[in-house]
């Protein structure tokens, strides 16, 4: 080969590597999207986007850790002397979250929560990088429980999950205000009341709460029974198929 052909090749090698690279990124990005996950942090304090279980997978993520958790004084969603407790440590702006909700909430409100079998139990975990609006909603929906208690917070809720299109930026406050004003509560009172950081307190301690026992990202859930007013939870990691929580709802059931 001449010096020609030589060089000709070593450029057509310069320029494929980094296509290459860019390409594989994609590829990996777009897998991480397609499969169950969780956002979590890193030692840097910047983001991870890890996969959790596959969709097509039917077990939760691979050996699942217990841990003893309180359910405070957060809002519940279902009959409160149910048998088995779901807690679920959440941000509004995680698109895993968000997935979580669209795709596996409404069967497990069906099944488990409106029977009576199961009772909802949502604390806060908003992660930085998805704030101020995280925080923001966080304390929104706090407010919204101030105007007519669980109930009202858990629409708020909703339709918050429902509107936004999450990474920290989903919803602006004058849309909390519409979502608000659309439910029948007092929109720009909420608004207020976010502003005013009256609830910031109360998300930190969530967020504590859930350090605490390895809760490093969201979604995480725990599922268990109560024991002395704390929960007794096997661990949930990442948005996971509705399988994944069957499999530990329905023996605790018996």
């Amino acid at each position: 080969m001449d010096d020609k052909q030589s060089f000709s090749s070593s450029k057509d090698a310069f320029l494929t590597t980094p296509m290459a690279i860019l390409l594989g990124s994609f590829v990996i990005a777009f897998a991480i999207l397609l499969q169950g996950g969780v956002i979590k942090l890193n030692s840097n304090t910047g983001i991870t986007a890890t996969g959790g279980t596959p969709a097509a997978q039917t077990t939760p993520s691979a050996a699942p850790t217990s841990a003893q958790v309180s359910p405070d004084d957060d809002p519940v969603l279902g009959d409160k002397n149910a048998k088995v407790t779901l807690i679920e440590f959440s941000d509004y702006e995680c698109p895993f979250c968000k997935r979580h909700f669209d795709q596996v909430y409404p069967s497990l409100k069906k099944d488990y929560i409106d029977t009576g079998k199961v009772k909802l139990v949502y604390r806060d975990y908003p992660l930085p990088f998805h704030d101020p609006m995280a925080t923001f909603e966080a304390q929104a929906a706090s407010c919204a429980r101030e105007q007519g208690g669980d109930g009202n917070y858990f629409k708020m809720h909703d339709e918050m999950f429902k509107q936004t299109t999450s990474n920290g930026n989903g919803l602006t406050k004058e849309k909390i205000a519409q979502i608000a004003t659309g439910l029948g509560l007092n929109g720009a009172n909420i608004v207020s009341c976010a502003d005013s950081n009256k609830y910031k307190d109360e998300v930190a301690k969530d967020i504590a709460d859930g350090s605490a026992v390895g809760v490093s990202g969201t979604p995480t859930f725990m599922v268990g029974k109560s024991s002395g007013g704390t929960i007794d939870g096997t661990i949930i990691v990442g948005a996971q198929p509705y399988s994944a929580f069957q499999q530990i709802i329905d023996p605790l059931l018996k």
